[in-house]
C-alpha cells in the first residue's frame, strides 16, 4: 500500500511553467530537510535530470502507455520508497494523452492511478477574470481528478494578482502560489527540448536553485505540503527489479558479474533508471563510460548498451575518438551483444552528417528538419539479444535525424502504430533502433541481454 504524500503538477497546456514549479518545489522541500522523490509523466528523459539535481535521488518516469496503467503505482512506490514527499511533473496539458486513445498516459490518468491531488499551473499573463472560468473547466471536467489548488504564473503586478485572486474566489479552488513575470527563468533549450543537465551541470545547478528561490518567494509551502498529505492510500505492490527479472537478490549463477558497459556523459543522457537496476538484478556488473572522453571500453566488457542523447550535437568529438570507435566495432565483430537506441543507433552507423562513426551498421545518418515524435506499437521481426521474434513492445520515437540503410542487416521492429513500417537493425549480436522502450514493461529483456552476454 502506497501512503507517501504526493502532488501532481499539471497545467492547461505546454509552456505554462510546470517544470519551473515542479523542480522548484522539489528543491525547496529538499532544502527544508525532507526526502523528496521526483517523477515525470510520460517518456521525457530531460526533465528527470533536473529533478535529480533538485532532490539528490534518481528522477523517475511514469508512462502508462509504455509500461501499462498497472505498473504506475508500483513504479511510483519503488522510486519514492522511504521519502517524505513525492512531486510528479505532468506532461503537456492535464488531459492530453496518447493520440487517439482517450485519457491513456495523460497527466490526469496518472493522477487518478496514484489518487494524487493536482496543482494546476496557469499562465496568467494575458488574462484576469477569465482565469476563473479556465480553472473551473479543468476542475469540473473529470470528477475523479481532484484539483487541489492553483499556482498562478507570469503575474504582472500587485493589481493583476488581486484581480486574479478575486476571480478565483468564485471557483472554490485555492491559490497556493503566485510567480511574477519579472525574473522568469530562461533555461536554455534546442531542437529536442531543454538542454540536459549533463551538458551544463554548473549552470543547471544554478537554474535549479533559482527555481527553488522563485517557489520559496511565491508559494504556500505549508499549504502544498498539507495538500500532499491529504492523498489517500493506493493499494498495490512496490516494484522490485529482482522480482521483476525473476532473479534472487544478489549476484549468482552463470550471469553473475558479467560486465556490461553503458554509455553515459553529455552525448548519451537518455536512459531510464530502471534499466540499470534490471541489468544488475539479472546478475550484471553495470559500468558507465563516456564516449566523449574514454578511448577504450571498460576492461572485461562482455556487452554494450548505448542509449539516446545528442550525437548530432557532439558528432565531431565522437568521430575524433577513433580508438573508442574501433573498440566498439571490434566488440560488435566478436558477436558480443550490443543494444542501441536512437543516438546509439546513429553512433553505430558508418557516418553521421558525413563524419565517420563506428561503422557497425551499413547505414548513413543525417540531421533532418522533420521532428519524429510519438508513441509506437511494435513487434520484433527478428530474434535478437533483446527479444525473440514475435515479441510485442510499446515504445516511443523522438528525433530529428534520418537513417539511410544499406543492405545486409535484418529489421528489428515491425511498427503497427501509427503506421505500418519496418524499423531498426539486427546483425549478429547487435540490436539497434530508433525505438525507445521501457524495460520495466518487459523485464525479460534485461534477463535475455545479460544471459546473451554471459554466453
Amino acid at each position: 500500500m502506497v501512503t507517501i504524500p504526493r502532488l501532481v503538477i499539471a497545467a492547461p497546456s505546454s509552456g505554462s511553467g510546470k517544470t519551473t514549479v515542479a523542480t522548484g518545489l522539489m528543491a525547496a522541500f529538499a532544502g527544508r530537510g525532507l526526502a523528496v522523490s521526483g517523477h515525470k509523466v510520460g517518456p521525457d528523459y530531460i526533465d528527470p535530470g533536473y529533478h535529480t539535481l533538485a532532490t539528490g535521488r534518481p528522477g523517475r518516469n511514469l508512462d502508462a502507455y509504455m509500461c501499462g496503467p498497472e505498473l504506475i503505482a508500483p513504479l511510483f512506490a519503488h522510486g519514492a520508497r522511504g521519502c517524505d514527499l513525492a512531486v510528479v511533473e505532468g506532461v503537456m496539458g492535464l488531459y492530453d494523452g496518447a493520440s487517439g486513445l482517450g485519457e491513456l498516459a495523460s497527466t490526469a490518468h496518472v493522477a487518478k492511478l496514484l489518487r494524487a491531488p493536482v496543482v494546476l499551473v496557469v499562465d496568467a499573463s494575458s488574462q484576469s477574470r477569465s482565469v476563473a472560468a479556465l480553472v473551473h473547466g479543468f476542475a469540473s471536467w473529470d470528477p475523479q481528478v481532484r484539483i487541489g489548488g492553483v499556482i498562478l504564473n507570469k503575474v504582472g503586478s500587485d493589481r493583476h494578482e488581486a484581480l486574479l485572486r478575486e476571480a478565483l474566489e468564485e471557483s472554490g479552488v485555492p491559490v497556493l502560489g503566485v510567480l511574477r513575470r519579472a525574473g522568469q527563468l530562461a533555461v536554455p533549450s534546442r531542437h529536442l527540448g531543454l538542454v540536459p543537465v549533463a551538458e551544463r551541470r554548473g549552470d543547471a545547478v544554478a537554474a535549479v536553485a533559482a527555481m527553488a528561490g522563485q517557489v520559496l518567494a511565491g508559494c504556500d509551502l505549508e499549504g502544498l505540503l498539507a495538500l500532499a498529505r491529504s492523498a489517500p492510500p493506493v493499494t498495490g505492490e512496490v516494484w522490485d527489479a529482482a522480482g521483476a527479472v525473476g532473479a534472487p537478490t544478489g549476484l549468482d549463477g552463470a550471469s553473475a558479474g558479467v560486465r556490461i558497459a553503458v554509455a553515459s556523459g553529455a552525448a548519451f543522457t537518455f536512459s531510464y533508471a530502471e534499466h540499470s537496476e534490471l541489468l544488475t538484478a539479472a546478475g550484471a556488473e553495470v559500468v558507465p563510460f563516456d564516449p566523449l572522453r574514454d578511448e577504450s571500453l571498460p576492461e572485461g566488457t562482455r556487452g554494450l548498451v548505448i542509449g539516446g542523447g545528442f550525437p548530432e550535437v557532439y558528432g565531431p568529438e565522437l568521430s575524433a575518438n577513433e580508438p573508442l570507435r574501433e573498440a566498439v566495432a571490434e566488440l560488435a565483430a566478436s558477436g558480443a551483444p550490443l543494444a542501441a537506441e536512437c543516438a546509439g543507433l546513429l553512433y553505430l552507423a558508418r557516418s553521421l552528417d558525413g563524419l565517420p562513426m563506428c561503422g557497425v551498421l551499413n547505414a548513413e545518418g543525417r540531421m533532418s528538419q522533420r521532428l519524429t515524435l510519438g508513441y509506437r506499437d511494435a513487434v520484433a521481426l527478428s530474434d535478437s539479444v533483446l527479444a525473440a521474434a514475435g515479441t510485442r513492445m510499446r515504445g516511443h520515437e523522438f528525433h530529428r535525424t534520418v537513417l539511410e540503410p544499406g543492405a545486409g542487416d535484418e529489421p528489428a521492429w515491425g511498427m503497427h502504430r501509427p503506421e505500418r513500417r519496418v524499423e531498426g537493425f539486427v546483425r549478429r549480436g547487435v540490436h539497434a533502433s530508433y525505438l525507445h522502450t521501457h524495460w520495466a514493461a518487459a523485464p525479460g529483456t534485461a534477463r535475455r541481454f545479460v544471459e546473451k552476454c554471459a554466453g
